[in-house]
């Protein structure tokens, strides 16, 4: 029998305690997110701000697939939010589907519209994000121009007496944590590693036999599903969808700040960015109601500048040791 070499034994035993830490700790985080959100409606608790907050936990963590696993900086990332909501909304108001029916559609409507756009994936930097914006407010044209009695014209779509609160609050809740299991197994899969390899040096990674093109595709559509998702949840909950609020710019620069905030690259930086920066975002709006934006512009500005790797990503690189336990 051939004797390991010195140190292997220990180096594996090493990361398989590191990686049981590390799920156990996802299993923690996820345990009791869901049981605070599931007892919001229990206890009578604010609704619409913990359903925003999911929502926003959720859209986050899924721009973190595009920038912070992939590179990419999709500054049209509310096309997919949109294209989900009308999804969602034609096939309720138009074709009768049933709602939680309808739903996997705006998902797939987002995957769609991720292979439409997969050519600008050729792109990168500041050259992306700009096409990537233009294609979001082409998408809003597109609907805006097609016929009223498809998408509603300038007044939009409503979906009549189907809003239901508590129903779509825990659906977003659902799609919340299927996206945050989707990213942890991202983080340690190979093809979360592929992305990451990508990200950093694509020719390096081309030349080790990494299918550049195809990883990035797939980082892709997954970044774009879980908008397009989201859009329809939202769509249910407000019982209301317009152009004017579906493909709001300000969707997509909320979505940044509170991926930024937290750390990308991380499973738990953009949970930590969306706690901290939409509980802000309700503080300075209860108290300065007219000073909302002004006030929180000015968070976000210290932020980058105190902590310009978020806050996650700003404890990772003080304490490198923890990256391999915190999610």
């Amino acid at each position: 029998m051939v004797p390991d070499p010195a140190g292997v034994a220990p180096r594996t035993a090493e990361c398989a305690s590191a990686d049981r830490i590390y799920y156990t700790l996802a299993a923690i985080i996820g345990g009791l997110i869901s049981v605070y959100f599931v007892v919001v409606p229990v206890l009578d608790l604010n609704i619409a701000f913990h359903f925003y907050l999911m929502l926003w936990i959720t859209m986050a963590s899924a721009f973190n697939v595009a920038a912070g696993f992939s590179g990419y900086m999709p500054f049209g990332f509310v096309a997919f939010y949109g294209v989900g909501a009308f999804t969602t909304a034609i096939l309720v108001k138009s074709l009768g589907f049933p709602v939680l029916l309808a739903l996997p559609f705006s998902g797939a409507a987002g995957v769609i519209l991720g292979l439409i756009f997969a050519p600008t994936l050729r792109l990168s930097g500041i050259y992306f994000a700009i096409v990537s914006l233009a294609l979001a407010g082409m998408c809003r044209l597109v609907i805006s121009n097609m016929p009223e009695e498809i998408t509603g014209g300038s007044f939009g779509l409503q979906l009549g007496s189907r809003a239901e609160p508590v129903h779509s609050f825990y659906v977003m809740m659902a799609v919340m944590l299927l996206a945050l299991g989707t990213i942890l197994w991202l983080s340690r899969s190979r093809l979360g590693k592929a992305l990451r390899a990508v990200r950093d040096d694509a020719e390096a990674a081309d030349m080790m036999g990494v299918n550049v093109t195809r990883v990035r595709l797939y980082g892709w559509l997954i970044a774009a599903f879980f908008p397009a998702v989201c859009g329809g949840v939202e769509a249910w909950y407000t019982n209301v969808v317009d152009t004017e609020t579906a493909f709001n710019t300000l969707t997509t620069a909320k979505t940044v700040i509170y991926a930024v905030a937290g750390g990308l690259g991380t499973v738990t930086g953009p949970i930590v960015g969306a706690l901290v920066m939409v509980w802000l975002d309700e503080l300075i709006w209860r108290q300065f109601p007219l000073l909302n934006l002004l006030i929180l512009g000015l968070a976000t500005v210290l932020l980058v500048l105190f902590l310009p790797r978020g806050i996650v990503g700003t404890v990772l690189r003080r304490r490198p040791a923890w990256r391999r336990y915190i999610p």
